[in-house]
């Protein structure tokens, strides 16, 4: 019986939420933010390390400019108005992804946001940002070849943006969708995953709770018998 230690999420669903109950999709983003904050601060009271979330892929580009200027902006506005409470929670908040194409305005407060809290202990948070996982792949791979160095596991996980992390315990999917979606592919290798039907707005601690039950009664072989 071993309790998660890191936690990864593919946030699925804000729109969908939303436009079921005639509202924007861009409303369906907001609310889950809430969502997020509320798995942060139970992830905290549950002594989880690491928290990953998948914030923004590199396939989200193909979404409406409104859309995505929306979600860059509430990155944005969020930790200006919140950055106080980040570090006073003792949040380590770190952007994995690609950020060469990213905003000036979101670059500027996510250097800001991980400086201010890379001391911070209680958890380290993720967020997934123009983040893909067959990218991370390959230039990890270009980066080796570069430097003409063998190639090992080690070697290869050193160039990725989760490197100094450990791989998450847990996967979980919600929004009723069954599918990875370029997300930790390398990471995932004996990751235990778990789809949820519910859209991510509506997930809550109960939800999460009982995903962090099933967990802990799994034998997790790693290959071994």
């Amino acid at each position: 019986m071993n309790p998660a230690n890191h936690v990864a999420i593919i946030m699925d669903g804000n729109g969908r939420w939303a436009l079921k109950k005639g509202k924007s999709r861009n409303y369906g983003h907001q609310q889950g933010l809430r969502t997020i904050e509320k798995i942060v601060n139970y992830s905290i009271k549950k002594k989880i390390s690491y928290l990953t979330l998948f914030t923004f892929s590199s396939e989200n580009w193909k979404r409406p400019k409104n859309e995505v200027n929306f979600l860059f902006n509430l990155v944005v506005n969020y930790f200006k108005k919140n950055l106080l409470k980040v570090i006073k929670n003792g949040i380590k908040v770190k952007i994995i992804g690609d950020k060469s194409m990213l905003a000036g305005n979101l670059r500027k407060i996510i250097k800001l946001t991980e400086n201010k809290t890379k001391n911070n202990k209680k958890i380290s948070v993720q967020l997934a940002l123009n983040y893909g996982s067959k990218h991370e792949i390959i230039n990890s791979f270009k980066i080796i070849n570069k430097n003409k160095q063998e190639i090992t596991n080690k070697n290869f996980e050193k160039n990725l943006y989760t490197s100094g992390f450990p791989d998450p315990d847990i996967l979980i999917r919600t929004g009723g969708q069954k599918r990875l979606s370029n997300f930790l592919l390398w990471q995932i290798a004996y990751t235990e995953i778990f789809f949820v039907h519910k859209m991510w707005p509506d997930f809550n601690k109960n939800d999460f709770q009982k995903i962090l039950n099933k967990f802990i009664k799994i034998k997790r072989n790693f290959g071994k018998v």
